[in-house]
């Protein structure tokens, strides 16, 4: 399964607590990304630029596509990641449900600038919600939409194996 939305959708802490839920594994293709390249999502931006951030994270997740295994994970997208029409090729070939965890711009925003990570992407309120509303038709495309405005990381866990039939 994969987790896909705006940055602050919360796809990590859903992830993490819907892979415990489930006993699946998580992977975060953001984590595996920066492994990879040993070196920071910020640090890819500011020396090579978005263009080539975006062939790596193809790159990264083409190979996490090819890896066998039998037992299910749960994959947190990177924010952009499902938007590149190559990479939501990849995920519907692949057969695997994609969920896009939404919220209104303004949490959304609200929600990055509490966090300490930095994004590269997040800039000001303004930019910010026209990306959504660039990014957010690509994620209605999704397999299933997930409202989580209001909601604990929990509660949203239980609503994705609900709707999924997954128990």
């Amino acid at each position: 399964m994969f987790l896909v939305g705006f940055m602050g959708a919360g796809k990590t802490s859903v992830g993490r607590a819907l892979a415990k839920l489930l006993g699946w594994r998580f992977e975060d293709l953001d984590d595996r990304l920066q492994a990879r390249e040993g070196r920071t999502i910020e640090r890819i931006f500011a020396e090579s630029g978005e263009p080539e951030f975006r062939r790596i994270e193809s790159e990264t997740l083409q190979e996490l596509l090819a890896e066998e295994g039998d037992s299910p994970r749960v994959v947190a997208l990177g924010g952009g990641a499902f938007v590149q029409r190559e990479n939501a090729a990849m995920l519907e070939q692949a057969g695997a449900p994609a969920v896009f965890l939404d919220a209104a711009p303004d949490e959304l925003y609200r929600r990055c600038c509490q966090e300490e990570t930095e994004r590269p992407l997040r800039r000001d309120a303004v930019e910010f919600r026209r990306l959504y509303e660039v990014r957010r038709p690509h994620y209605l495309k999704a397999t299933l939409r997930i409202e989580t405005s209001g909601k604990e990381v929990g509660a949203v866990a239980a609503e994705v194996v609900s709707k999924l039939s997954l128990r």
